[in-house]
């Protein structure tokens, strides 16, 4: 069975996609902060007849990484690899002018250090899988100017460029940076916490992901609303 690394997946999209993955057979390492959502996530996703690795820890610790992939090859290898693990900078989120430079940091060390520390680490693996591929989970505030959105859209930019120079350094990978769309999830109510509007639920966003998985389009930047609309 082939599988995959998802971090952050506890809950909001990684365990959507975590639970997308699983009913396809996937085998599964997953990773968030929280020990016991992570301990009931995994129960659930096993339910589906596949084996789930769960391991507790912080992306920005090496030890923890290296954990990952090792965990990854024990299953038999890493066909994918998706860095969804996000930090905000500041909770809720700031004007720039107010925007404390340690959280910029902590956005900056979990969104684009920690991502490009375990695609180092689960490279090999990667490359010796037969379709082996990278998911970045990027955000529209990576590309567009939001108030309040400037240090987690610079560290989502930052990650963006670097999934698209890894596309272009290792061909025989897919490399594709997703922007969800807006979404329910524990991220954007601790970002906006006044904002109570209406949002898509991840599990209605990962069929996006998955049809990525199917079709293979060439590495690059992709929007999961144009996804499940049919487009690209």
């Amino acid at each position: 069975m082939p599988v995959a690394i998802i971090t952050g997946a506890s809950k909001g999209l990684g365990r959507a996609l975590a639970e997308a993955l699983a009913a396809r057979g996937w085998d599964l390492v997953l990773d968030a902060r929280t020990a016991e959502v992570l301990k009931e996530t995994a129960a659930a996703v096993a339910a589906h007849g596949t084996r789930v690795e769960a391991r507790a820890g912080d992306v920005t610790d090496a030890a923890h990484r290296a954990e990952l992939v090792a965990t990854a090859w024990r299953l038999g290898g890493c066909d994918l690899l998706v860095n969804n693990a996000s930090a905000l900078g500041a909770e809720p989120l700031v004007r720039l002018a107010e925007l404390p430079l340690d959280g910029l940091r902590r956005a900056l060390e979990v969104n684009v250090v920690a991502a490009l520390g375990l695609v180092q680490e689960a490279l090999p693996l990667l490359l010796g899988a037969r379709a082996g591929a990278v998911i970045t989970v990027s955000s529209d505030a990576a590309a567009e100017a939001y108030e309040t959105w400037g240090g987690y859209g610079a560290s989502k930019a930052a990650l963006d460029h670097l999934a698209a120079v890894l596309g272009a350094e290792e061909p025989g990978l897919r490399v594709w940076a997703v922007d969800p769309g807006d979404m329910a999830t524990d991220l954007y109510a601790a970002a906006v916490p006044d904002d109570d509007g209406p949002r898509p639920d991840p599990a209605g966003v990962a069929p996006a992901f998955l049809r990525l998985l199917d079709e293979r389009p060439a590495s690059g930047r992709y929007g999961a609303p144009a996804l499940l609309e049919g487009r690209r």
